[in-house]
């Protein structure tokens, strides 16, 4: 009887402590993708979520460090040598699960990856970013069907996605119009795409132990129709495509990832939990865009001569660690203490170092059908500095420099389940 108040009980809290770890993870990575509604007992259930996350990374000592009006934007450094660089941002999940026999089916809604930086206008560096937003979002379908081997049941996963990505970019070309009174020297990239990826994996669970464990590949989905536009409107000094807007193609690639996660009861209503992912955020490297008028004549790349801007982010492989233990207190009551680890994706060239968070949860379930859960993380942004990457002979990070201290993040998250 106790192994099966455990499963009842800590099994759900366990799962949800860790859908609010990777919300500030290295790369573009939010939310991620879940898919630990299937796993539900019930017949049918629906869940929605909401993530809301509040990292605090300030950039010090910046300096610019091209200075030149022409291709650095001007001489920046009497601007503010430091800036609030992240900006707090919520992550929705919508979920729901159909079971019939030994198939079980889910379809959700998820924003798995993102990012918004906003050290606004005033600061040294603006002639590198003044903001930046990326959000997409994805549409998934997941199945799975199980049958016994051995004490338990191993279970078959797949599906489908379709995922959409939108976001902009601003920075200061040129200080030139703002001493001509011509324009505001900014410049902005807006971009947009969609495509679609697929997932496939192994769970074998024992239910009367609380034993789960699960294997899962989610597939990289190509943006290789990226499309937008380059508005240089308040910076008509830019030879040929200064003082308009211009049409830009190029292609990217959103990573593929394997995560582990397994779990056991350990003792009478107590369990332990952890998982392992790995990121590809490799294949997010420099991201050139060259203009509609040139597609076809030369290849898109980042040293072409026809490359108009760049989306420049030169990550590494991400790794995500997680280790917990969750308890059952009463029929209605269940926490969860968890703690993560991030490997930071940037290496000299931007400001993402490890993470590490500590998580806490509890699940209530007034009755058998209803469940609320909310969780909260503390989490520490890990020391590092920005400057000169040379990656495949091509120099990154020439433009600004800066450095950043142990900085903290914070989250709180909540949810609804409804089972019947």
């Amino acid at each position: 009887m106790a192994s099966r108040m455990i499963s009842a009980g800590v099994l759900p809290l366990a799962l949800f402590s860790t859908l609010a770890q990777p919300s500030f993870a290295g790369g573009l990575d939010r939310s991620g993708y879940n898919i630990d509604l299937l796993f539900d007992q019930s017949r049918f259930s629906a869940q929605a979520a909401v993530i809301y996350v509040m990292p605090q990374r300030e950039l010090k000592n910046v300096r610019d460090t091209n200075t030149s009006v022409l291709t650095g934007g001007g001489n920046l450094n009497n601007r503010s040598h430091s800036a609030d660089d992240t900006a707090n941002y919520a992550i929705p999940y919508v979920g729901f699960k159909a079971g019939y026999e030994d198939g079980d089916c889910l379809f959700d809604y998820s924003e798995p990856f993102g990012a918004h930086t906003n050290p606004g206008i005033n600061w040294a560096g603006a002639n590198n970013n003044i903001e930046t937003k990326i959000e997409t979002h994805n549409y998934a379908t997941t199945c799975s069907y199980k049958f016994d081997v051995g004490p338990g049941q191993l279970r078959l996963i797949g599906g489908a996605f379709y995922q959409e990505v939108e976001g902009f970019k601003e920075r200061l070309v040129s200080t030139l119009p703002i001493a001509m009174g011509t324009g505001t020297g900014v410049g902005r990239l807006d971009l947009e795409d969609n495509g679609w990826g697929w997932r496939a994996g192994l769970g074998y669970e024992i239910p009367e132990y609380a034993v789960r464990a699960s294997l899962v590949y989610n597939s990289r989905v190509k943006y290789d129709s990226l499309s937008g536009t380059v508005d240089l409107t308040q910076v008509p000094v830019v030879p040929g495509f200064g003082g308009r807007v211009t049409s830009v193609f190029g292609e990217a690639e959103a990573p593929d990832s394997l995560e582990l996660k397994v779990q056991s009861g350990i003792a009478p209503d107590w369990l332990a939990f952890g998982s392992v992912k790995w990121t590809n955020w490799s294949v997010l490297q420099s991201i050139p865009l060259c203009p509609v008028s040139t597609k076809g004549r030369a290849a898109c790349t980042s040293s072409s001569p026809t490359k108009l801007t760049s989306l420049d982010l030169l990550y590494r492989d991400g790794w995500t660690i997680t280790g917990g233990v969750g308890h059952k207190f009463n029929e209605e009551w269940t926490g969860a203490v968890s703690l993560t680890w991030d490997r930071g994706t940037s290496h000299g060239y931007g400001a993402q170092t490890d993470t590490w968070t500590v998580g806490l949860g509890a699940a209530y379930n007034p009755t058998d059908n209803i469940e609320w859960r909310v969780a909260g993380a503390l989490g520490i942004l890990t020391s590092g500095s920005s400057g000169v990457l040379v990656e495949d002979g091509v120099t990154y990070g020439n433009d600004v420099s800066y450095d950043f201290g142990n900085d903290l993040v914070a989250a709180v998250s909540t949810s609804i389940k409804v089972k019947f």
